[in-house]
């Protein structure tokens, strides 16, 4: 029996950095990211059904996201009937996955997990955090979106603090080797725990 480990964080806190920190210590880990990716490329389960309802979306067979965003900013109703379609596909995905892993901790990379009810279909909740000046700093310095952007996604995410205080574990991303630490003992704790099992 594995252990599900959902782990989560606000954009900017370090969550894929973190994400390969515990494939390295031997976990399986799934990204919800990267399954919405598989989705909308070539061939992916959510073109066609994409293609059915917002037909302007589909570019040579992919679902563009940048379309995708024009779409949700022009109409009030797209982004529910995009949910719709697309969060089904994933929840397919994760349990494929879910099935398939062999690993004893498997981590479910989900930003939205708290958001989304996802944390109900898990056994414990990682959350990765820095202060907000720091989680402003990381994003704007990749130079993909402005601070209007950065605090448009802030306001749609559940606040840092309630997402660590209804967390099991608090991943601090100051340091690459202090979050390392940190994940190391995570897996030493599940770990002892499975084998106590």
């Amino acid at each position: 029996m594995s252990f599900a480990l959902g782990l989560t964080g606000s954009i900017g806190m370090g969550k894929s950095t973190t994400a390969q920190m515990f494939a390295e210590e031997g976990c399986a880990v799934w990204d919800a990211d990267a399954a919405v990716h598989r989705l909308y490329a070539k061939g992916g389960a959510a073109v066609e059904p994409l293609r059915a309802a917002f037909p302007e979306a589909i570019i040579d067979d992919t679902v563009s996201r940048e379309m995708l965003k024009r779409i949700i900013g022009t109409n009030a109703t797209a982004l529910k009937k995009i949910e719709s379609i697309v969060h089904p596909l994933v929840a397919q995905d994760r349990a494929a996955f879910r099935n398939s892993a062999t690993s004893d901790i498997l981590v479910f990379d989900i930003p939205l997990l708290f958001e989304t009810g996802g944390n109900e279909h898990m056994d414990a909740v990682a959350c990765v955090s820095v202060p907000y000046e720091e989680q402003k700093g990381r994003v704007l310095a990749r130079g993909t979106m402005t601070e209007a952007q950065f605090e448009q996604i802030r306001s749609k995410q559940m606040p840092n603090a309630e997402k660590c205080a209804r967390s099991d574990f608090v991943i601090v991303t100051d340091t690459l080797d202090h979050a390392r630490t940190q994940v190391q003992d995570i897996v030493r704790q599940i770990r002892a725990g499975l084998a106590n099992a």
